[in-house]
């Protein structure tokens, strides 16, 4: 499998940090043509999309709930053990999935990994203790055996940590909301949307809250916390003009999808590659909730996708310069705060991935 990031030495906390986020990143870059079907899926036919049609509708949840996750077990099992590893990682993934009512997007990032790794040591006690003739059989129950055990794990485990984890989030965001902090509101949403949390704080916390206070003032400015894509524009230009030369040209495709097309989600893993990039996001998100604030403004629904056109179709009369402010301001920021984190291209030239990530983002975006 290709790396998606160049190759990190030494020990000490930052490359930990990059090393971690480089096998996130691995685990996400080749499912990102999964990601934009779902995307695309979701953008035309949900009832507030531009094709609305019911029956292929029902794509949406089955996705995000389980086709997405699995793959992204899969790939993270496969990356740690081979096909065997793979297989097993899906398995337990599912129960991740049956353990938790939420997209679980990180659970099976914990999981597949996990599962592959158990499976390679249970093949290492194994091979040398085999009879000649035994080894399909073994091999087999082997894996089924782990793969059933991790499942199990994993619905009784690893899911309900992980949806306790979201809870405490969606939990926070609410206490900065009532104590009317909202800038600071970024801080914890921003490093949950990278780790594919936005859904549950998006339309498990901020939604229904937002629909409660449209209903009494015709618009509400929780709608425009979690869902302004002005931070992942600013983020994915810095990447575009400062980012390492590999990952450049990958950079287009990545903000028509995000900013037109409201899928955030083609930019998470830009960030995994370089977790110091979510101080940039953060502050993108800051500047626009401030700017959305001091501009009174607000929408009238949740927009979904997170696209711009989403904004102008729920944004109401009148109220279209704060959205726009808010949202400009929010990718200067994150734009300028990401292209000094990324030293305005300095050490571009000096990174020499091992496989080109260029390739593989264009064809899967």
């Amino acid at each position: 499998m290709a790396n998606y990031t160049p190759t990190v030495y030494g020990t000490g906390v930052k490359a930990t940090i990059q090393r971690i986020g480089g096998h996130l990143a691995g685990m996400i870059m080749p499912n990102i043509g999964a990601f934009i079907a779902w995307g695309l899926i979701t953008a035309l036919f949900i009832p507030t999309g531009w094709l609305p049609n019911e029956s292929l509708a029902e794509l949406v949840g089955p996705m995000i709930t389980v086709l997405l996750p699995v793959l992204i077990g899969y790939t993270g099992g496969r990356m740690v053990h081979g096909q065997r590893g793979a297989v097993v990682g899906a398995v337990a993934t599912m129960g991740v999935i049956v353990g938790s009512d939420i997209p679980m997007f990180l659970g099976a990032m914990i999981i597949g990994p996990l599962a592959a790794f158990v499976i390679k040591l249970v093949d290492g006690f194994t091979q040398q203790r085999t009879r000649a003739g035994f080894e399909m059989l073994v091999d087999n129950f082997s894996a089924g055996i782990v793969g059933g055990a991790m499942a199990v794990l994993g619905a009784w485990g690893i899911g309900p940590v992980v949806k306790v984890v979201t809870e405490a989030a969606g939990d926070a965001v609410g206490w900065l909301i009532n104590h009317s902090l909202l800038p600071l509101a970024s801080v914890l949403i921003e490093p949950a949307k990278v780790l594919f949390l936005n859904n549950a704080i998006n339309h498990g916390v901020l939604g229904p809250l937002g629909v409660a206070e449209a209903v009494k003032d015709g618009k509400s400015i929780l709608f425009m916390l979690e869902s302004n894509p002005g931070p992942g524009l600013g983020l994915l230009l810095a990447y575009l003009f400062f980012g390492p030369r590999s990952l450049r040209p990958s950079a287009p495709a990545a903000m028509i999808i995000h900013f037109l097309g409201g899928i955030h989600e083609i930019y998470f893993p830009y960030v995994l590659m370089k977790p110091r990039l979510i101080l940039a996001a953060m502050a993108g998100g800051a500047a626009g909730i401030f700017t959305f604030m001091i501009t009174g403004a607000g929408l009238v629904a949740t927009p979904s996708p997170g696209s711009i056109f989403a904004y102008f179709a729920v944004t109401p009369k009148g109220g279209w310069f704060g959205m726009l402010a808010g949202v400009l301001v929010a990718t200067a920021v994150s734009f300028a705060v990401a292209s000094a984190l990324l030293g305005f291209g300095r050490a571009a030239g000096k990174e020499q991935p091992e496989a080109d990530i260029t390739t593989s983002a264009t064809q899967e975006a």
